[in-house]
């Protein structure tokens, strides 16, 4: 049998980018702790920090953004593809396809930042675009004077929206965007590697996400409270799957030993935006009885509320339909990836690992 290595332990890469202490419960983006960008600034400033290594200054910013919002529009060829794929094909297999369709011409190594960019600016576009047709509805107007998560809001509802809520999908916008050598970003990084072009890096990347390992958790956790559905029914339910050895979304980390700060911070954020709402008092309840059971029925398994979990409700009260959820992790991380991209294009040195051969030798 072989075993269930995953390269735990194994540093592959070094990286100035983040730095994921799971024994602290840290998280911290080129000097800066997370949960405090989340709080103090905007989505478009990270960024700017991750790619650029430094905050901006107004000016900065101010440049930063215009460009950004310049590139919203979409391709009347892009419209096309985006009409055209079969209706049943899922969001992330429709990113995944949008993103690799812009791959043109030769000269694209190495990556740079106007291409990501351009690819970052048009991810809420391409979500929302296809949205509106298989609703058999209109996009929006573009509009270049709303923020990445305004204007993703704005495009979906066809509605300026609520600064609260604009602001609540920013912060997990910022909580997201980058989290160490995880499953997308180092299949980006391998991709890269190859000196293979931005476009295929980040379809690569998308791929991984697409995995329910992965990016799908939050809609998981929005379906365990559905499940759940009433606080009365919570341990019980609870405590039949810890027993029978399933998995409990929104619960354990590969990386944090103590509690994801990730999950803290957008705990606040719900708290701010549900108030006293049905939903977020059963997220509230279901978090503390799970965190009673896991401790009582695994002892010594340090398993605590991962960021899946509070993102599941912030989505929810944002509005956003289960099916965006990991489409909307990816509008987020993709800005994660490109900075790793560019990281990995600058060492350029191909990622070659070995592996045990276990199966029987010639006789």
């Amino acid at each position: 049998m072989m075993k269930a290595l995953g390269l735990e332990g194994i540093v592959a890469t070094e990286t100035a980018l983040s730095l994921v202490d799971g024994e602290r419960g840290e998280l911290v983006y080129r000097g800066w702790r997370a949960k405090e960008l989340a709080s103090q600034y905007t989505f478009e400033e990270v960024v700017y920090l991750l790619w650029m290594g430094h905050l901006p200054n107004q000016e900065e910013a101010d440049h930063f953004r215009q460009k950004w919002s310049q590139n919203r529009f979409l391709s009347f060829s892009l419209c096309q593809l985006l009409e055209g794929l079969p209706r049943e094909m899922g969001m992330m297999d429709t990113l995944r396809t949008a993103v690799s369709s812009q791959a043109q011409g030769q000269g694209l190594w190495p990556p740079n930042k106007e291409d990501a960019l351009a690819i970052l600016a048009q991810v809420p576009s391409i979500i929302a675009y296809r949205y509106h047709f298989l609703q058999n509805s209109s996009l929006p107007k573009v509009r270049t004077d709303l923020s990445h998560t305004a204007y993703f809001l704005y495009l979906l509802y066809g509605k300026e929206p609520e600064p609260a809520l604009a602001r609540a999908l920013d912060a997990y916008f910022i909580l997201t965007v980058e989290h160490g050598l995880n499953a997308s970003t180092f299949a980006a990084r391998v991709v890269t590697s190859t000196r293979s072009d931005i476009y295929s890096s980040l379809t690569a990347a998308i791929g991984a996400m697409k995995g329910p390992l992965h990016g799908g958790a939050p809609s998981e956790v929005e379906g365990m409270l559905d499940q759940i559905g009433d606080i009365s029914q919570a341990t019980e339910w609870i405590r039949h799957r810890i027993i029978a050895g399933d998995k409990l979304m929104g619960f354990g980390h590969r990386i944090y030993k103590t509690n994801d700060p990730r999950a803290q911070a957008l705990r606040n954020v719900a708290k701010e935006l549900a108030g006293e709402e049905k939903r977020f008092r059963l997220a509230l309840e279901v978090e503390s009885i799970a965190l009673d059971l896991l401790q009582e029925l695994k002892p010594g398994r340090k398993i605590y509320t991962n960021v899946e979990y509070y993102a599941s409700v912030v989505l929810s009260a944002v509005g956003l339909p289960t099916e965006l959820y990991t489409p909307a992790f990816t509008a987020s991380r993709i800005a994660g990836w490109c900075a790793h991209i560019f990281e990995q294009a600058e060492v350029d040195r191909i990622i070659r690992p070995q592996s045990e051969y276990i199966g029987p030798l010639p006789k």
